[in-house]
């Protein structure tokens, strides 16, 4: 009964996800368009033939008119020629019996073909009146299809940006950022020293050249004190002959 249950929940969820996929609203939308291009051009073909109908009863209105008027012309002239002697007053009676029925026969089709052109004609203007509607909805529908495909567009470049934004590792930036100002730290501090190293060298340097030149005056002094006993000159006496 489990295993039972289960695949039953999975048919579900296939189910929908299938739905799902049906029912996108671009495919829907476009598709509901094509269902209603198809019935305006059914309805127009309908309102065509229609149409045609109601001409054709009007026609026939007229000509069924036109021949009852023709035949009760018929019988009139049928009786004058009898009142005249030209003809049989039997014969001109019959004759015109069979002209006054041909006359109603007219009659009836003239009114049938009338009802039928009103029939028409009313169906001509309901249809008229679905076709106009049809033309506003599709052109409805066909408006809010560019609507919703260009609202498609734009969430797809938003989310395509977010999603490349999402995928950036901003914690290796940092790191990465934290190395570098650590490694820049680091060689400001080297060169630092080196700089300390090289004060220093040049520091020693000049102790050692102000050591040496002491003891060379040392030295000139001493060599100038001999000089000076070799020559019998006493200390002091220069000062005191200048």
């Amino acid at each position: 009964m489990n295993i039972f249950r289960r695949l039953f929940r999975m048919g579900k969820a296939e189910a929908h996800s299938a739905l799902d996929k049906l029912e996108d609203p671009i495919k829907m939308t476009e598709q509901g368009v094509r269902e209603l291009k198809e019935n305006l051009d059914k309805s127009i073909r309908a309102l065509a033939e229609v149409k045609a109908l109601a001409i054709r009863s009007r026609n026939d209105h007229e000509t069924y008119s036109e021949k009852a008027s023709d035949y009760e012309k018929k019988a009139m002239l049928l009786l004058k020629n009898a009142q005249d002697g030209t003809m049989d007053s039997a014969e001109a009676d019959r004759l015109a019996s069979e002209c006054l029925l041909k006359k109603k026969e007219n009659e009836k089709l003239a009114s049938d073909a009338m009802a039928d052109k009103e029939k028409f004609e009313a169906s001509v203007s309901t249809l008229d009146g679905n076709i106009k509607g049809l033309k506003s909805k599709i052109s409805h529908y066909e408006n809010e299809l560019k609507t919703l495909k260009a609202r498609v567009k734009v969430a797809t470049a938003t989310k395509n940006i977010n999603k490349e934004m999402s995928s950036i590792d901003s914690g290796g930036t940092v790191a990465m950022l934290e190395r570098m100002k650590e490694k820049v730290a680091q060689e400001e501090a080297l060169a630092e020293s080196y700089g300390d190293i090289a004060s220093e060298s040049r520091s020693l340097d000049d102790e050692i050249e102000k050591a040496i030149g002491d003891e060379n005056r040392i030295s000139a002094n001493e060599e100038l004190e001999k000089m000076k006993e070799r020559l019998g000159i006493k200390s002091g006496d220069s000062s005191s002959n200048s």
